[in-house]
């Protein structure tokens, strides 16, 4: 686990992380509608993502596409499981395209890599091109997940993040950690502090797919969960504060 989250280290440190990886689930940049992309919602999470770069953390970002995608539900019934998938990685494409308008309008230098090749909107992924970017202090919007059916956002969220060399993936939800039940259903559910990888396996809390919580438990990346919504959340986390919950 990093240094930076050791029992002794200060609690406001603004050097808590040298790079971090932010996963977004689409649902994130809805307003109140019941899918798609919201001005006012993407600006505010745009803002927050702007802290990182103001605290000279360097900073990639993954968009899940749930707010476009599930919108489509009735029309992918009985779609073939790979075509849906691909449909989905287009998807996140718009949502890239909607953060990084966002940050560029707040004065961020960003570049979107996509693992699909549309190249009038986006860069190929390329690590190595990945991490310059990085080291420039330009953020860096992974799209179209892998580019391969059958792995979600979270997936590549755990992915990326181990190939950019991540300090920590910060997982933005609406809720402000994980939770042994949703906490909107039932009242009475408790919230973790900190959880073990292989609890969140066995137990199956809602925090990201197997996959990617087997990824980060084989590499020892940490995860970081917390409310999204609220503002500052994102600068407290990279400062080290206790807040929302850390699987490790």
């Amino acid at each position: 686990m990093s240094g930076a989250l050791a029992e002794d280290a200060p609690a406001a440190e603004p050097a808590a992380f040298h790079r971090v990886l932010v996963k977004l689930s689409g649902e994130s940049l809805m307003g109140e509608a019941a899918y798609g992309i919201d001005p006012e919602r993407v600006a505010a999470v745009a803002k927050q993502l702007g802290r990182l770069t103001e605290l000279g953390i360097e900073t990639a970002v993954v968009v899940g596409a749930g707010n476009i995608y599930r919108g489509m539900t009735a029309a992918a019934v009985g779609m073939e499981r790979a075509t849906a998938d691909y449909a989905g990685m287009l998807a996140t494409l718009l949502n890239c395209l909607a953060v990084q308008d966002a940050l560029e309008r707040d004065g961020v230098d960003t570049r979107i890599l996509s693992a699909l090749t549309v190249s009038e909107v986006a860069e190929p992924y390329i690590r190595r091109r990945a991490i310059r970017h990085l080291e420039k202090g330009r953020v860096v919007i992974f799209a179209a997940g892998l580019g391969v059916p059958y792995f979600s956002t979270d997936t590549c969220a755990a992915q990326r993040a181990l190939e950019i060399g991540a300090d920590a993936l910060l997982k933005g939800t609406k809720v402000d950690g994980v939770y042994t039940a949703d906490p909107e259903v039932d009242p009475g559910a408790e919230r973790f502090d900190e959880i073990e990888y292989v609890d969140v396996l066995k137990e199956g809390y809602q925090v990201m797919d197997a996959t990617a919580i087997s990824l980060c438990m084989e590499n020892k990346l940490p995860i970081l969960v917390f409310n999204l919504r609220e503002e500052g959340n994102i600068r407290r986390v990279v400062n080290g504060d206790r807040i929302g919950t850390l699987v490790h």
